[in-house]
């Protein structure tokens, strides 16, 4: 099953928007903290090398013991002070990292204040690798094998202050980051995700939950259009006004399907009591051809009046739902046609039970296998599990429909053969009322034409899709 990460829910789409965009918020928020923690770092210690070069020129190496003073700031974590030193040279080491950047900090730091040098030297290094620090170690006992103070790293900034002079070089001990800067902003993080993405939560669960019901009122209402009395606006003001409007405009359409219903059964009945009273009265007609061909006329009139007031009613059925094993069903629909000597093939078929509206569906399929017998003289009609759905299929051999006009036979009154002759069809809606029934189940019509090697229409078939519930 394919994991789909984007919900399709307003809530949830709302949600993970506000959670992705903060957190995309705190992650450069606390990218920014860090850096500028590390650059305030990195300017104390630029400070403190500064300091050490401008306010002790020229002495001498300095006694650690007299300098307790320099503990402070970078040095707190070494267990003693660092002592500045004279040197003939700049003693580079195995571990030293070329600093241009902190050259380039420092030295304006010492132009700045005055400090006038010809060479400038910035480096960084273990401890344990320079010489004047494995010195001092090895005067101390308590910190002589200390792994840990070997391996911390040094700044060692060198000034020269006349050509071929000695060096000034002093050690500042890189300060360690502070503790908890990332915990920090990910508590953070999760104090807003609390406060903000559960507030929200909640205020959207005041506009979706009055959304959700509108949706389901609206999807029951498509499946049966009957009015079961308003829903209760709730919600902020716009959703409560969306739901009033919502509850007018179901009142109204309910009141015109029921005058509709009126209107079709009055004409239905108007109508049909002429037609019996014609076709009585035909039979003093003494010429037989004549009766025949009124006779006809009248059956023609009598079916397309059946077939508009079913297309009228099937949006509205009035039988219950029945579970009907559907192979059953289009294996009756083709003996029917073999009875009266058609020519229809019943095809591979699947066992399928789902709650229908029997006599409709048995309907919709005849008129799929009426419309292939008519125009290409014969039908093969199978029944299939595809997808998870049930797939009454109808196919032909005959001459199709061509690929823009596809769509449009499905609407009322719309025919394949334009003459509109009795004798080729019927009023042409015996596909629209075929599609009505299959919707009224959830499912849907589709027509595609099948071709054959050359690129010329091999055949047309249709299909009905229903769901089969999981």
């Amino acid at each position: 099953m394919k994991l789909k990460l984007w919900p399709r829910s307003l809530l949830g789409q709302m949600l993970l928007s506000v959670a992705l965009a903060l957190l995309v918020a705190q992650s450069i928020s606390g990218f920014l903290q860090v850096r500028a923690k590390d650059e305030r770092r990195e300017e104390l210690m630029m400070n403190a090398a500064a300091f050490r070069l401008v306010a002790s020129p020229g002495r001498e190496r300095m006694d650690s013991g007299r300098r307790d003073s320099e503990r402070r700031g970078p040095h707190r974590r070494y267990p003693f002070s660092i002592a500045l030193e004279r040197s003939p040279d700049f003693a580079a080491t195995e571990t030293d990292v070329a600093r241009p950047g902190y050259e380039q900090r420092l030295g304006e730091i010492l132009t700045r204040e005055g400090y006038a040098y010809n060479r400038l030297m910035v480096v960084t290094r273990r401890a344990g690798s320079d010489p004047g620090v494995v010195e001092q170690l090895r005067e101390r006992r308590r910190y002589r094998d200390d792994p840990v103070l070997e391996q911390r790293p040094m700044l060692v900034a060198g000034v020269q202050e006349v050509p071929g002079g000695e060096w000034t070089i002093a050690r500042i001990p890189v300060p360690e980051r502070e503790p908890g800067s990332l915990r920090n902003v990910a508590m953070q993080t999760i104090v807003l995700y609390v406060v903000l993405v559960g507030g929200l939560a909640l205020l959207l669960r005041r506009i979706t939950r009055p959304l959700a019901a509108l949706t389901a009122r609206m999807e029951r209402f498509a499946r049966s259009r009957e009015v079961e009395g308003d829903l209760e606006p709730a919600g902020p003001d716009d959703t409560r006004r969306l739901i009033e409007a919502h509850n007018a405009m179901e009142a109204r359409v309910g009141a015109l399907l029921n005058e509709k219903d009126v209107m079709l059964g009055a004409i239905g009945h108007d109508l049909k009591t002429p037609l019996a009273a014609l076709r009585v009265r035909i039979e003093s007609v003494d010429d037989d051809a004549e009766r025949e061909r009124m006779a006809a006329t009248i059956d023609d009139i009598a079916r397309t009046l059946d077939d508009i007031l079913s297309l009228a009613r099937v949006g509205r059925p009035s039988d219950a739902l029945e579970n009907t094993e559907l192979a059953a069903l289009t294996a009756s629909v083709a003996e029917e046609f073999e009875d009266l000597g058609e020519n229809i093939t019943l095809g591979e078929t699947s066992r399928v039970a789902l709650p229908v509206r029997t006599t409709w569906l048995r309907r919709a399929l005849r008129n799929l296998v009426a419309n292939a017998l008519r125009y290409a003289g014969g039908a093969r009609v199978s029944l299939r599990r595809e997808a998870g759905e049930a797939v009454l299929r109808v196919e032909d051999d005959g001459p199709g429909i061509p690929e823009g006009d596809i769509q449009a036979m499905l609407e009322p009154f719309r025919r394949g053969e334009a003459s509109r002759s009795r004798e080729t069809g019927g009023a042409g809606l015996g596909l629209t009322l075929a599609r009505a029934i299959a919707e009224q189940h959830g499912g849907s019509l589709k027509l595609a034409n099948r071709y054959a090697q050359d690129g010329t229409i091999a055949g047309l078939t249709a299909e009905i899709r229903l769901p089969i519930p999981a």
